[in-house]
């Protein structure tokens, strides 16, 4: 078998600009499917949009020679077979679903950048050693119905259908119903849970800020944070805002706005990579005239570290507790979403890192803030993530952008590892 480097043709420059103006071909094509008028993209789960999405990806799949397959939850699969078909398969991939009005990259840059890289390898080199599988992950975002990572957390066992029981969208649909309406959730359709994966690679763009700022090329995620989410409920008195002296006051909102204040500071005192954001904040009774009596908000903590993310939270409602003794209110608080850091499979990382020393590619090594279907996969294989740089840092919106060039490096990065991993000696057992 002839090696990447050993192909006549196209240079490595050249090669990853055409990955990346067919990438930005493909990705403006498939944002056709929910596109809105405001110029964002909307594909929740189950939807019209979402199933002619899958469709028209199934379609673009078979004519690139892939054996092609839906499981129950509607999660679909491209395959390209090996030579050794019983071997575990290495998936490769992100999720379909956007968020209300999102952008064109996230999630689909994943799924068409697997697509372009296995096409080319399978143009070039033919039949890998190990069998190689380009997914469309049915859902992650939980812009539906209120469970994310439905398509890998299926994959991975982590839901089966007794989890969406009595589960509706906004608008009273049930989770089974729009499945059953997609085409999806019958009993005869593939089982959804597998143990034949050998690994996952996603590559994705970076909804943040920092290779854009840093001029850097290529992300490696060592690990994908954990997060912990408090509910804080503050209970004061409401009382008359001209009659009460401020020293006889059991001002809600005032606590709050001291516990607010304290664990910004404290976060910013910490330093990367901890973030710490209050995204919520309701009062009562949310009169101008009127002492607020309750005050309530949210706070979202992330590290990647187990141990620092504990410790800063144990820390962070410790303050909390005194801001609301000296204030005369009574707090309490609920911890209702607690997800472990995720870190990235070291050979992996180190086989990403070695690509991209060997063709002059800037990288970053990194943690990612946002959580990602590879942090489910993470629990059954070893997995890796890598990330393409984000204009602005902007995500989630119709201003959501990644230039051609950055797609296709990109797209270069991932067909270089899955050469590695599906054809040449990284098979053998020389990487995982």
């Amino acid at each position: 078998m002839e090696t990447w480097s050993e192909l006549p043709g196209e240079g490595e420059a050249e090669l990853a600009a055409s990955f990346g103006r067919e990438a930005e071909q493909l990705l403006n094509w498939l944002s056709g499917y929910g596109a809105d008028p405001q110029g964002g993209v909307t594909r929740l789960l189950y939807s019209d949009s979402w199933a002619q999405a899958q469709l028209a990806l199934a379609e673009r799949m078979k004519r690139a020679g892939f054996a092609v397959s839906f499981d129950r939850a509607g999660n679909l699969f491209g395959r390209l077979e090996g030579e050794d078909c019983d071997a575990p398969a290495i998936l490769t991939g992100s999720h379909i679903d956007t968020v209300a009005s999102g952008g064109r990259y996230d999630g689909a840059y994943g799924i068409i950048a697997a697509l372009l890289a296995v096409e080319h390898l399978q143009r070039r080199f033919g039949k890998p050693r190990r069998s190689i599988e380009v997914i469309a992950l049915a859902e992650e975002e939980g812009s539906r119905f209120p469970m994310t990572y439905w398509g890998s957390g299926s994959i991975a066992g982590l839901y089966d259908e007794g989890h969406i029981e009595g589960m509706r969208d906004s608008t009273g649909i049930e989770f089974r119903q729009a499945m059953k309406s997609a085409g999806f959730g019958n009993p005869e359709q593939k089982d959804c849970r597998r143990s034949d994966i050998a690994l996952f690679v996603e590559l994705h763009i970076e909804q943040g800020i920092v290779l854009e700022r840093e001029s850097t090329s290529i992300g490696i995620v060592e690990a994908i944070v954990g997060q912990k989410r408090f509910a804080i409920q503050i209970t004061g008195e409401a009382n008359h805002a001209g009659t009460t002296p401020m020293r006889m006051r059991k001002d809600a909102l005032a606590a709050a706005a001291e516990m607010i204040s304290a664990v910004r500071q404290s976060a910013t005192l910490h330093g990367a990579p901890l973030v710490a954001t209050v995204g919520r904040l309701e009062l009562e009774p949310n009169v101008p005239n009127v002492i607020p009596g309750k005050a309530a908000f949210t706070v979202d903590v992330r590290h990647d570290d187990e141990n620092v993310l504990g410790d800063f939270c144990s820390r962070m409602i410790s303050e909390f507790k005194a801001i609301a003794d000296y204030n005369g209110v009574a707090m309490a608080h609920s911890l209702w979403m607690d997800v472990k850091p995720a870190p990235m499979h070291p050979a992996l990382t180190d086989l990403t890192e070695t690509i991209c020393r060997e063709h002059r590619l800037s990288y970053k090594r990194m943690v990612s803030g946002a959580g990602h279907d590879a942090q489910v996969f993470q629990r059954m294989c070893p997995t890796a993530m890598v990330f393409v740089p984000s204009r602005g840092g902007i995500s989630h919106s119709p201003l959501e952008y990644t230039s051609p060039d950055d797609l296709g490096r990109g797209v270069y990065v991932l067909g270089r590892m899955l050469y590695q991993l599906g054809y040449a000696e990284a098979y053998k057992g020389g990487v995982v």
